[in-house]
């Protein structure tokens, strides 16, 4: 692969602290774009301009990243829908007459539990998991920087540790084209040395349970309590107020199923498409036909579902008519689409860091001569800074396992800790890098400040991110 050198760290270090200084995160990932082209092309600014925006236009017509761009406009939709139905609040209804609702731990413990079980499909467990849960932490006083930590310290660390999802299907097919012999069981041999996914996880369970605060999440959950104030004054939450805080149509009936119903088929589509998509003599078993699956198209489908069952339901209902619903799922629409202009921003980002060759140029500066139990350890640090910078775990890996596999075997490394190193780089970045998608959505689906979101995540993400570095660092001496 071929790379610019130095100067392709130049975008992602502007566009990390601009959105850092500015809090525009807009401006942010457009200038990376663009000043990463203006650099490839010379310093030339007008030609920089012209491939950024060929580049945009590109990312959004690409058949994958189109499907991901409709779906993540139509949660919007599904999401309005259950609110004016009344499904959101008889949900929440349900969730307080158990004394769920009452109990600030065991608000925090649900969203942990929602945002687990939807591992089919990254920012779809998300935007259901914070729609689901929002609501409650609203009522319970906790901070919606508290909630988007909690949804995005779960959602990149569970898509690998529960990889029968879209994610595994990609890191396998990244393995065999290296000649990796069984993929399937290399891949579940490095989610056992994953230190920075588990580590993720156990700390977040931790922080549900002791409601410990650090840094200027401190600040976060002290304004809400002390003040009532859900976000800080001057705050711009990533979701519009039309989605988030939409009340229920008069006189509607408060029924969980109108919420319940639409989302577990949302959930039951997944896989089946997954299943559907995945098909082939080549697939020895129905996991790996699922492994092989488009998550792109599953994720469209189960929110295409889970729309048409909303409208089946509650025109049998008498709650609302289709006209109704379709302006319903329109407003939804409109209410999501800064997330849809983000994660095409996101895409545009991922086609110029191939161009720049951002992580190859790392690559090469942390290859030459180390000795080989430090290696795993160099791989994490390596694998972390350049998904920080991109903001793209999958990018990472795209770049990362070509250069890990064939160093695990000239340097007679144990693979899966290797490549579990490479893996638990690519998800730190995810986690907590201002430009990635996740964490992009993480924000919106907690309706909170982009920016603000980041700045209380991070001090804990880079907690876990030290221990991994120290496990990694022991172990890589030991296997």
């Amino acid at each position: 692969m071929e790379t610019i050198g130095w100067l392709s760290i130049i975008p992602p270090v502007v566009a990390i602290a601009l959105a850092i200084k500015t809090r525009e995160v807009y401006i942010s990932l457009a200038t990376f774009v663009c000043l990463g082209w203006t650099i490839m092309n010379s310093w030339n600014p007008v030609r920089g301009l012209v491939d950024g925006v060929n580049t945009f236009l590109g990312a959004i017509t690409e058949p994958g990243n189109a499907r991901t761009l409709v779906f993540s406009a139509l949660i919007g939709g599904i999401i309005t829908l259950t609110q004016a139905s009344g499904g959101m609040e008889g949900f929440t209804n349900w969730v307080e007459r158990r004394r769920l609702g009452q109990n600030r731990r065991t608000v925090r413990l649900f969203a942990i539990g929602t945002s687990m079980c939807l591992f089919l499909e990254s920012n779809f467990g998300l935007l259901v998991a914070g729609s689901v849960s929002r609501s409650l932490f609203d009522r319970a006083k906790i901070s919606r920087e508290k909630l988007s930590y909690i949804l995005d310290a779960t959602c990149a660390p569970k898509q690998l540790l529960i990889p029968i999802n879209a994610w595994g299907a990609y890191i396998v097919t990244l393995l065999v084209a290296q000649n990796v012999a069984e993929p399937n069981r290399v891949l579940l041999s490095a989610l056992t040395l994953n230190f920075y996914a588990i580590l993720s996880i156990i700390l977040v369970v931790f922080v549900a349970l002791t409601d410990w605060n650090i840094g200027p999440m401190r600040e976060a959950e002290r304004r809400i309590l002390e003040e009532g104030k859900l976000l800080r004054d001057g705050a711009e939450p990533m979701m519009s107020s039309d989605v988030s805080m939409l009340a229920a149509k008069e006189g509607v009936p408060r029924r969980a199923v109108n919420m319940l119903l639409p989302v577990i088929a949302m959930v039951a589509t997944v896989p089946l498409v997954l299943w559907i998509t995945g098909g082939g003599e080549a697939q020895a078993t129905n996991l790996d036909r699922m492994l092989a699956g488009s998550g792109s198209d599953a994720v469209l489908w189960g929110v295409i579902v889970g729309i048409m069952l909303a409208a089946v339901m509650y025109r049998a209902q008498g709650i609302m008519n289709f006209r109704e619903v379709t302006g319903y799922t329109i407003k939804g629409i409109q209410g999501l689409t800064p997330v849809v202009i983000v994660l095409a921003l996101a895409f545009s980002i991922a086609g110029t860091q191939r161009a720049l060759g951002t992580g190859v140029w790392l690559a090469q500066v942390a290859e030459a001569g180390v000795n080989p139990g430090f290696v795993p350890a160099i791989v994490f640090v390596l694998a972390c800074i350049m998904a920080f910078s991109t903001g793209t775990s999958w990018g990472t890996f795209a770049i990362m396992i070509p250069i890990v596999v064939p160093m695990a075997e000239l340097l007679d490394l144990h693979l899966g800790l290797t490549l579990a190193a490479a893996l638990g780089g690519g998800i730190f970045g995810d986690h907590c890098s201002p430009i990635s998608d996740s964490t992009i959505v993480a924000s919106m689906a907690s309706a909170t400040d982009h920016i603000d979101h980041v700045r209380t995540q991070l001090p804990y993400a880079l907690m876990a991110a030290t221990g991994a570095l120290v496990l990694f660092l022991g172990v890589g001496f030991v296997l």
